[in-house]
């Protein structure tokens, strides 16, 4: 039975490990990106990392969407990842500009009708739901 407590442990703490790996290797990437920051070119009328941006689908249905990173993804605030189907669909797009939302059930034409930059509100970090619950059950070390 110690066995395979130790071996439970063991195992946990090279898991935990490994998440602090790849956190550190997120943290030591990131950049912070200010969409209120003065842009030039392409860089200010097309649709990139921190856009906001209004379009219409085929019936005439309007949405505003900000484009964020994978860890400021809010759907109840419209903050969409640049890496999801509609973020790439966005992505360089200008006023305009039709793009093609692929979709599991088959495709969707939107119309660009906007694209700002403007401060987007994010919620602060905050622990994921029950991860507090799965440390407390981890064995203590001593």
């Amino acid at each position: 039975m110690v066995e395979v407590v130790t071996w439970a442990a063991s195992k946990r703490l090279r898991q935990i490990d490994g998440r602090i790996r790849f956190l550190t290797k997120r943290i030591e990437a990131a950049e912070v990106v200010d969409p209120e920051a003065p842009r030039s070119g392409q860089a200010a009328t097309r649709a990139f990392f921190g856009a906001t941006v209004r379009y219409a689908n085929a019936a005439g249905a309007e949405r505003v969407v900000s484009i964020v990173g994978t860890d400021e993804i809010d759907l109840n605030r419209n903050h969409i990842s640049w890496v999801s189907p509609l973020g790439r669909a966005l992505m360089k797009s200008a006023v305009g500009d039709s793009v093609v939302l692929q979709l599991p059930g088959g495709t969707e034409n939107l119309t660009v009708l906007e694209v700002c930059y403007q401060r987007i509100s994010v919620e602060p970090f905050r622990e994921p739901p029950g991860s507090e619950a799965s440390a407390k059950k981890l064995p203590r070390r001593r």
